[in-house]
């Protein structure tokens, strides 16, 4: 009876011990980059940017596996600095963005790797092809933010994807079916609604 009680007693200090919430944080736009390379047949590399998204981060510094991103990228906003190509990346034989004009990506899991390092695992959609896609993280900086003075958070983000996973098979294996995507950013902590 007393070992029951003992447990009783614990269980109801656990039940009212205040969890921390994941906190939300806001994207700063002027400081974020979400760009892409991929081999042009063996001669040279391209690059290429999304210049238009939307992104949903929530972090727990505490229990990193609790965290989550989400991500809207507008095709539409694609820019290889050559617009003839940026056309036709546009057009059907690729991205197709007139029926398809957002790509998406979706946290599932979260796994801290090492020290300021995560792998997030998610799915990612473009032209209505889901498949699940990890991404590496290196969290460059976290703490007060020395000019917004509020809680920031600094990322440099890579992955690879296979354009063929989605559709977008044409001219491989000459241009690369592999496209190397970098995401830089940085994060603050969003203003608190009442």
């Amino acid at each position: 009876m007393i070992r029951f009680a003992a447990s009783a007693l614990a269980l109801s200090l656990l039940a009212g011990t205040a969890v921390a919430e994941p906190v939300a944080y806001d994207f700063d736009k002027s400081h974020a980059n979400l760009s892409f390379t991929y081999n042009h047949l063996g001669y040279s590399t391209t690059d290429g940017r999304f210049g238009n998204w939307e992104g949903n981060l929530q972090i727990d510094k505490d229990t990193p596996s609790n965290s989550s991103v989400e991500f809207t990228i507008d095709i539409d906003s694609l820019d290889t600095f050559w617009a003839d190509r940026d056309t036709h990346l546009k057009s059907a034989d690729f991205f197709d963005a007139a029926k398809f004009p957002k790509a998406t990506f979706k946290s599932t899991k979260v796994e801290q790797t090492g020290e300021n390092q995560l792998e997030v695992t998610g799915d990612m959609t473009i032209r209505d092809i889901t498949k699940p896609v990890t991404l590496q993280v290196q969290v460059t900086a976290m703490g007060e933010h020395p000019m917004a003075k509020k809680e920031a958070a600094g990322f440099a983000v890579t992955t690879v994807l296979k354009r063929s996973d989605f559709g977008m098979d044409k001219y491989v294996p000459y241009v690369s079916d592999e496209v190397n995507v970098t995401f830089h950013a940085e994060a603050l902590t969003a203003a608190q609604t009442n």
